[in-house]
C-alpha cells in the first residue's frame, strides 16, 4: 500500500536523534537545567538584574533544547503506532497522508536540530545583534539595506525569534542608512553569524527614470550579545557621547526631547546609537551594551586572525561579498562561499533563508 519505506526512515531518524543526544550530552543538559532552575527560584535573584538575566536566559535555552529533543523522541515513538492504526482504517489513503506529513515534518525538525549540534563556538548559543548598513549605490543601496532589514525580520518572525529594533537611521529619499536590532533566541548568534558580509543586489532600479539595471551593496554585521562574565573594559575617557532627537522616515521627529544617544569609541572608531528607549539614560545603557558586544566581537576576530596566521590561513575574511541577489535579467540568489543557490528571490527576500544558513554553518564547520 505505502510507497515509502517507513521503517527505514524511522530507523534513520532514530540514529540521528541518538547521535544528537550524545553530542549535546542530554543527561548533563537536564542536570544543568535543574541547577539553573534552582538558581532562578532564589527569592532575591532579581536584586542583581544582570545576573538574573544571564540565569534565566541560560535556563530558557537549556529547556528549549531539552524540549525539542524529548518532543522529537515522543513523536518518533508514536509513528509505529500511527502506522498500525492506519492499517486498521477504512480510508487508508487519508490515514497514510497524515503519516507522510508527520514524517516530513519530523525529518525537517531533526535536520534543524542536527545543524544546531554544529554550533559549538564560544558564543554560538547567545542572542545576536545585527547591524545593516547601506554601502555603494546611493539611494539604491539605502533601499536595498531596508529590503535586507525586512528579510531578516521576516526570517525571525517565521521562526518565532524575538526582535528588538534599537536604532534606525533613515535615508533622505528612500530606504535606510543603517539599522541595529537584537535577535533573542537560542543559538541566534551561531545561526545568523554566517550572514555577515556584503550582500549585492542587481535589479532594474525603480528610482531610474530610464529603467536601467543597477548594482548596489549593503553590509551585514552580526555580533554576540555580551554577558556579565565577558569582562570588556571600557574607559570613559575613550568615549564621546552625543545626544540628539530621535527621528523617523523623512526626518519626522519621533520624540520632542534629545533622548537618542550616539556613542563613539575613539580608539576603535566604532559608533553605536540607540533611540528606541524612552529616556536618555536607558538609551545610553542600551548603546553601551551594543558597544561592548562589538568590542567583544572585535577581540574574537583578532584572536581568530592570530590563530589563522599560525595555521598559515591567508584566505582573508570570508565575510566580504558573500551573496548575490539577481532580480534582472534573470532570477537567482547565490551564496558565493557555499555555491548554494535558489531561483526564487521573492521567497528569499520574504525570509526563506534556512537553506542558505544551513549551508553556511556546514561550510564554516568544514573550515575549522
Amino acid at each position: 500500500m505505502a510507497a515509502r519505506e517507513y521503517a527505514d526512515e524511522i530507523a534513520k531518524i532514530n540514529i540521528t536523534l541518538q547521535s544528537i543526544e550524545q553530542v549535546l550530552n542530554l543527561p548533563k543538559l537536564i542536570e544543568l537545567a535543574a541547577d539553573l532552575e534552582a538558581q532562578a527560584s532564589v527569592p532575591n535573584l532579581w536584586d542583581d538584574p544582570e545576573k538574573a538575566q544571564v540565569v534565566t536566559s541560560k535556563l530558557s535555552r537549556a529547556q528549549s533544547t531539552i524540549n525539542k529533543i524529548q518532543g522529537i523522541r515522543t513523536r518518533l515513538d508514536d509513528l509505529p503506532v500511527m502506522i498500525e492504526l492506519a492499517d486498521a482504517e477504512a480510508d487508508k489513503a487519508a490515514a497514510y497522508k497524515d503519516i507522510d506529513s508527520e514524517l516530513d515534518n519530523l525529518t525537517k525538525t531533526i535536520n534543524d536540530l542536527e545543524v544546531q549540534t554544529l554550533l559549538s563556538g564560544e558564543y554560538d548559543d547567545r542572542d545576536a545583534l545585527m547591524t545593516i548598513r547601506s554601502e555603494a549605490g546611493g539611494v539604491e543601496a539605502a533601499d536595498w539595506a531596508e529590503m535586507l532589514m525586512r528579510m531578516y525580520l521576516r526570517f525571525c518572525e517565521r521562526h518565532s525569534y524575538k526582535t528588538d529594533v534599537l536604532e534606525t537611521s533613515y535615508a533622505e529619499e528612500a530606504g535606510i542608512k543603517s539599522t541595529t536590532f537584537r535577535i533573542s533566541a537560542p543559538y541566534a548568534y551561531g545561526r545568523l553569524s554566517v550572514e555577515q558580509g556584503t550582500h549585492r543586489l542587481v535589479r532594474i532600479s525603480p528610482f531610474d527614470s530610464q529603467s536601467r539595471r543597477h548594482t548596489s551593496f549593503a553590509g551585514v554585521e552580526v555580533v554576540p550579545v555580551v554577558e556579565q562574565s565577558d569582562h570588556i573594559e571600557i574607559d570613559e575617557k575613550d568615549l564621546r557621547v552625543d545626544v540628539y532627537r530621535s527621528s523617523g522616515p523623512g526626518g519626522q521627529g519621533v520624540n520632542t526631547t534629545d533622548s537618542a544617544v550616539r556613542i563613539t569609541h575613539l580608539p576603535s572608531g566604532i559608533v553605536v546609537s540607540c533611540q528606541n528607549e524612552r529616556s536618555q539614560i536607558q538609551n545610553k545603557a542600551t548603546a553601551m551594551a551594543v558597544l561592548q558586544s562589538k568590542l567583544l566581537e572585535r577581540r574574537r576576530q583578532e584572536e581568530r586572525a592570530k590563530m589563522d596566521a599560525l595555521k598559515g590561513d591567508n584566505s582573508g575574511s570570508w565575510g566580504n561579498q558573500m551573496r548575490s541577489y539577481v532580480l534582472a535579467p534573470y532570477q537567482m540568489v547565490k551564496d558565493l562561499r557555499t555555491d548554494f543557490e535558489v531561483g526564487n528571490p521573492s521567497a528569499v527576500l520574504d525570509g526563506d533563508l534556512d537553506g542558505f544558513i544551513e549551508a553556511g554553518i556546514k561550510w564554516r564547520k568544514s573550515r575549522d
